[in-house]
């Protein structure tokens, strides 16, 4: 989903009235500038905030989201707390996040939050936070904070406005986020397992099975987890580990591998039911 505007950005017809009017006016202004040679462009606080709004809107429109950003931010710094500033921030909120500045998005749409919670826009700016984050999540080898931070976003957007129309693609967005975080728990647990590492690799992968056990990620948490308990001589987790995933994913390829492992030792999936692994599932099912 792209992060368009919302429909209450758009002027009026009665904006329009006014703001021809509010032009001709400007325009006077300019013309006695230019009669006393000053070359000074720049708006000041007798500009009216509807005119630099609505200029704001016009280069946007036409593409020219620089010369946009500069006339909104006008409104923000020379009219702030009015109706109009109000817009101008979602607007720069919105061109950040567009030209791809990520961290100058997230701070207007923060400024928006705290200043308008209980604006019409306010949940359209929770989104735009999360998909700035979003953007910036990297694979899993490096930190997730990131990853965090969409998924908090993502989260209040639809605790907040659970019906609103950006709630659905921020559920989509965090169960990818959950899934990026499984996955980095589950790279971190595997190089520590290659390494002899059982103790380490089991805490990892006991946090994909606890925290993230609806993602893709928690067959090979659970055959790693037999793999880790067996290497370590703890039979009754492995067999746990093996039996909870068979139970659950009875034709996956990591059940057959953990079923061969276990057979090689002579052992079998048996389920222990005072094991965190059976209780994490409530019981042996998901």
């Amino acid at each position: 989903m792209k992060a368009a505007l919302p429909n209450s950005t758009a002027p009026t017809r009665r904006m329009r009235r006014s703001i021809a009017a509010a032009l001709a006016v400007a325009s006077l202004s300019l013309a006695a500038c230019s009669s006393t040679g000053s070359d000074d462009d720049f708006a000041t606080n007798d500009t009216p905030a509807e005119v630099l709004y609505n200029e704001g809107l016009a280069l946007r429109n036409e593409g020219r989201l620089s010369d946009a950003r500069v006339k909104f931010e006008e409104v923000d710094k020379l009219h702030p707390y009015s109706e109009y500033s109000r817009k101008a921030l979602i607007n720069l909120a919105y061109l950040n996040y567009s030209s791809g500045k990520f961290t100058e998005a997230i701070t207007a749409a923060k400024r928006f939050t705290t200043l308008y919670p209980g604006s019409d826009d306010s949940a359209y700016a929770l989104y735009i936070i999360g998909q700035s984050y979003h953007k910036q999540i990297p694979d899993v080898t490096r930190d997730q904070e990131m990853t965090q931070r969409a998924m908090a976003a993502y989260g209040e957007l639809v605790q907040r406005y659970p019906d609103s129309e950006y709630a659905e693609d921020a559920r989509t967005k965090i169960r990818i986020s959950r899934d990026q975080m499984a996955g980095k728990e589950m790279e971190v647990g595997r190089y520590y397992l290659k390494r002899g590492h059982q103790i380490a690799a089991i805490n990892r992968f006991k946090v994909v099975v606890t925290d993230y056990q609806t993602t893709r990620h928690i067959e090979e948490a659970l055959f790693r987890l037999t793999e880790s308990y067996y290497a370590l001589g703890v039979i009754n987790e492995a067999q746990t580990a093996a039996a909870v995933l068979g139970h659950n994913f009875p034709d996956s390829q990591w059940y057959r591998d953990a079923y061969s492992l276990l057979k090689t030792g002579g052992y079998s999936p048996e389920a222990d039911s005072g094991s965190w692994i059976s209780r994490a599932f409530g019981g042996i099912s998901l």
